[in-house]
């Protein structure tokens, strides 16, 4: 019967010598790899005091912005759920009540909004699908913790503060093109 195809090896039964049989020059080997290692320089870095650079587009965690005025970006409208890919995105809309111009930019707005940490794979589809440039994903490492709890993140630690000075500088998240398109005041999308 002739084989499929032509991978097959012929197998040999060589009988091992003395000194195969007492392994000394395999483990001669294993530690002179050992011993070279070493002597070269260490892979790892000791986090807390040292810190490793990250890439200007590196996806961290999450922030929700605000406009000029500070007035949450948001709108509810769940494109950014609808494009996450892992389905760790949930919100809940509201309607804007008389007197809440200045805190919300449309008359709907998100009442909750929650990401799943531990869901999230960081694509960056979410601030993509945002229409409103309401979502980004900035240089920030997300801490680790024990529980699993503290890891599904609410407005309260998505949206960034008031003060114009602790807000989070994207724009090294956006391209040319997209800085271009923002200059033209003709358009709603930019006013």
């Amino acid at each position: 019967m002739q084989t499929l195809t032509n991978r097959s090896k012929v197998v040999s039964d060589k009988k091992m010598t003395f000194l195969e049989k007492i392994y000394l020059p395999a483990i001669a080997k294993g530690m002179f790899i050992t011993l070279k290692h070493f002597f070269r320089k260490k892979a790892t870095i000791n986090y807390p005091e040292q810190k490793r650079e990250f890439s200007e587009i590196y996806r961290g965690q999450h922030v929700l912005k605000r406009d000029e005025l500070g007035r949450e970006r948001c709108t509810a409208c769940g494109l950014c759920a609808v494009a996450c890919p892992a389905e760790a995105i949930t919100m809940i809309a509201a309607e804007r009540k008389p007197g809440e111009e200045n805190l919300y930019r449309e008359e709907k707005y998100a009442e909750v909004y929650e990401i799943n940490m531990l869901r999230c794979i960081f694509c960056g589809d979410c601030e993509e699908a945002c229409p409103k440039e309401a979502i980004f994903l900035t240089d920030r490492i997300v801490a680790s913790q024990y529980e699993r709890e503290p890891f599904i993140y609410g407005k309260e630690i998505l949206v960034e503060p008031l003060d114009p000075a602790q807000r989070i500088d994207v724009s090294l998240r956006q391209t040319d093109a997209v800085l271009k398109f923002k200059e033209n005041k003709r358009l709603a999308h930019n006013k």
